[in-house]
């Protein structure tokens, strides 16, 4: 892999998350502007698709890849990673609301959870990379822990039924500091007569910087089931994670309605995990079909969701 590809990627990361912040610099995110970014954020990831159908071997030279194996890796882990950031949403909806985080300050929460699961999600490619590299039956560990996430999703209680307010890194904040009553703005630390204090804002980024770790868990070994080409595993993750923001934004007062988003997740999950075990075999699974299953499952939760969520709605509005 050409160390170029990497350098000139960081730098593309940079600028964009740059620019992210720049359009929210002021904390006002309407729905009609986050869905305008939303769309921009994944014609971007569909436009660097094309990049690398027609720019491959400029990029990994030493990639066993053919440009379209790269272009459909891509695009499969890319879906992948985005239909499993949305659980991430959420879990932020349920952080934003248990600590009332006021709305000014939720797009600059938001930005440093991407900023913060971006680092760590890099970090765990590079680890998971040369783990694959160096122990061969590190796959079938993480096909194992593939399926036990996906069962433990079919099983999992509503997210509202979480509570993160005993949480260790809440725990860990206030055996450091004291915590003030009341968010500061953008601050995470306030100094008093007595010394210097936490706000509640420092507790929620703490909080969201463990679901990082959580989801970043679950996402890395789901991608390498995928391809094991590390500059597509990180790509493919800072496209999605990318536009995370303005979705949220967008799906704010919708996500009660994706009932059965989880289950999908699960199957998904599920199905990545038997294609890792598979994938040294002659039933290897191809990519294509990979990028199918992913592309028609979610889509049959969305539909489905929102056709039984309007049929409940129905009668009450009557």
């Amino acid at each position: 892999m050409s160390l170029i590809s990497y350098e000139g990627f960081a730098l593309l990361t940079l600028c964009m998350l740059a620019l992210d912040l720049y359009q929210t610099r002021n904390g006002q995110v309407t729905i009609k502007k986050a869905a305008i970014w939303s769309l921009f954020w994944v014609g971007l990831a569909l436009i660097f698709n094309v990049v690398i159908y027609f720019y491959w071997p400029m990029m990994a030279p030493d990639s066993s890849y053919t440009n379209g194996e790269a272009a459909t890796a891509f695009l499969t882990g890319y879906l992948l990673e985005k239909s499993l950031s949305v659980d991430n949403l959420f879990v932020f909806a349920l952080i934003f609301s248990q600590f009332a985080v006021p709305e000014a300050i939720r797009p600059r929460v938001l930005m440093l959870g991407v900023v913060g699961a971006l680092v760590l999600r890099a970090i765990m490619i590079g680890v998971g990379a040369e783990l694959l590299t160096q122990f061969h039956w590190i796959l079938y560990v993480f096909a194992a822990f593939l399926l036990y996430t996906g069962y433990k999703l079919w099983r999992e209680d509503e997210e509202e039924d979480q509570d993160f307010s005993t949480s260790l890194p809440v725990r860990l904040v206030k055996r450091c500091f004291r915590v003030s009553d009341s968010y500061q703005g953008h601050r995470f630390l306030v100094k008093d007569s007595q010394g210097w204090m936490a706000t509640p804002l420092f507790i929620v980024i703490a909080v969201i910087a463990m679901t990082d770790v959580m989801f970043a868990l679950d996402s890395i070994p789901a991608i390498f089931a995928v391809t094991k080409e590390p500059f597509l595993v990180l790509t493919a993750n800072v496209f999605a994670l990318l536009g995370l923001r303005s979705l949220y934004f967008v799906l704010e007062g919708m996500l009660s309605r994706f009932c059965y988003l989880r289950p999908a997740l699960a199957f998904i999950l599920s199905f990545i995990g038997v294609k890792m075990l598979l994938m040294e075999t002659p039933y290897a699974i191809p990519t294509l079909v990979s990028l199918g299953v992913i592309v028609v499952t979610i889509t049959v939760a969305i539909v489905a969701s929102l056709r039984k969520t309007r049929r409940i709605e129905a009668p009450e509005s009557n």
